[in-house]
């Protein structure tokens, strides 16, 4: 796959971003799973927090109100608010994929960093979910930031979108065609648009 930054500029020369991000509660500092934080684990190569039962379970006590889940009236809400943004901010999306706990997208936004794209969709979804009344005013639908990662090169950016389709379960089904058909190009040598 080749860039597909025709709407803009692409000053640092990367495809696209790998954005996800978590409901409220459902990721803590101290899970077995690991974690990063914003003090010492949260630069390249630095190592993960490692699995501590006593600091996930402070953290825990911490959470003003229930953790998040999405149903699936949620999940709905949130993917086409992704996909609004996405339309509204002239913004290539790729992949996204909305879990029942977490998001996951595949997004080329030119000149934009991967924070604000993550914060749009953040805001926009959990708007949107208060508009259909799906939440109240007061709860917190996301946990604080989330992952950005920087797609440099055709095969990141393939995998990213291979592991949001088809990584996370059953892939979305208006995404299905159009991943397999750039999986076989990617494979004899072409490239496809996920467009």
């Amino acid at each position: 796959m080749a860039a597909r930054f025709s709407h803009g500029y692409n000053p640092n020369g990367v495809l696209a971003y790998f954005v996800s991000f978590r409901c409220y509660g459902t990721w803590l500092h101290g899970d077995a799973r690991s974690s990063t934080d914003r003090d010492t684990h949260h630069s390249y190569g630095a190592p993960p927090i490692a699995p501590d039962p006593a600091r996930e379970g402070r953290e825990r006590a911490l959470l003003r109100h229930a953790v998040m889940r999405l149903d699936d009236n949620m999940r709905v809400v949130v993917d086409q608010a992704v996909r609004d943004v996405c339309r509204h901010r002239l913004w290539h999306l790729y992949a996204a994929n909305v879990q029942r706990d977490h998001v996951h997208t595949v997004v080329a936004a030119p000149g934009i960093k991967p924070e604000s794209v993550m914060s749009a969709f953040k805001a926009w979804a959990a708007r949107r979910m208060r508009e259909a009344g799906l939440m109240d005013g007061r709860s917190r639908v996301w946990s604080r930031h989330g992952s950005t990662i920087w797609l440099w090169t055709d095969k990141q950016l393939g995998n990213a979108i291979r592991y949001t389709l088809y990584g996370q379960g059953t892939p979305p089904s208006e995404y299905r065609e159009a991943t397999d058909k750039a999986v076989q190009e990617e494979e004899s040598g072409t490239s496809c648009d996920m467009r």
